[in-house]
């Protein structure tokens, strides 16, 4: 038995990139969806969220010189590219699967509604959420948060390349140390960047956990699903 049956998977943009300087990595986006069919094939229910920053990201748009809000619309359509990628190549391997946009872009994605999501559901599809909340000044952070208590999800999931939180970057400072477990309080207290204050906010109002955990490892999510002690778990203190 899988110790969760709903999930909200948060990745990055820049995850998709692998090894190249933007765009999409082929190998690394079949990887990334190998270990989604298997968790999906178990019987969860996967929501995903996808950043857009492989493509465009608002914030650096609007530092050269573009108008932010036209920046953020952009930075949303770029996720839009990504999660008709992760479509396809699902279904490249026998996974039903359907994009929800937070705005209509109809033939490209369904309108987001919460009702047809739960049917998608029904259906044994994977959910990608796109576009992120549809609003500028908000991240794709706070649309996985969201995102993530509307389909009333156990978790949210939010892979990295890196194993976890640690007190310090660990691709920059060695004496970096990972924590296993940390409540929402003490990961503001330290300031550890997780997420974005408004998405770390809205699961910890939830009581939605969090756990960080290196996504670029085979066979990672699988046996975090099943309930192994892989990443960091952020919580609320009971």
């Amino acid at each position: 038995m899988s110790t969760y049956s709903r999930i909200l998977l948060k990745l990055s943009g820049e995850a998709l990139m692998g090894n190249k300087q933007s765009g999409i990595d082929e190998e690394r986006l079949m990887e990334y969806v190998r270990q989604v069919k298997d968790v999906a094939d178990k019987g969860v229910k996967v929501g995903i969220v996808i950043g857009g920053g492989n493509i465009f990201r608002g914030m650096s748009g609007q530092k050269a010189g573009f108008d932010r809000v036209k920046g953020d619309y952009m930075g949303m359509l770029a996720t839009v590219i990504n999660g008709l990628a992760i479509q396809s190549a699902l279904e490249s391997i026998g996974s039903k699967c359907s994009v929800f946009t937070a705005i209509e872009m109809s033939p490209v994605g369904i309108r987001y509604s919460k009702q047809l999501v739960n049917k998608a559901f029904d259906n044994n599809e994977v959910v990608i959420f796109t576009f992120g909340t549809g609003n500028p000044y908000f991240t794709t952070d706070t649309a996985a948060a969201l995102r993530a208590v509307e389909m009333e999800a156990q978790v949210l999931l939010k892979g990295t390349r890196v194993d976890g939180i640690y007190t310090a970057d660990p691709e920059k400072d060695p004496t970096a140390v990972k924590f296993d477990k940390i409540t929402f309080t003490e990961a503001y207290q330290k300031g550890l960047k997780i997420m974005d204050l408004t998405a770390i906010t809205m699961c910890q109002e939830n009581n939605l956990p969090i756990i960080v955990f290196d996504m670029n490892t085979s066979g990672n999510l699988k046996q975090l699903i099943d309930g192994k002690p892989i990443g960091t778990k952020v919580y609320n203190k009971e």
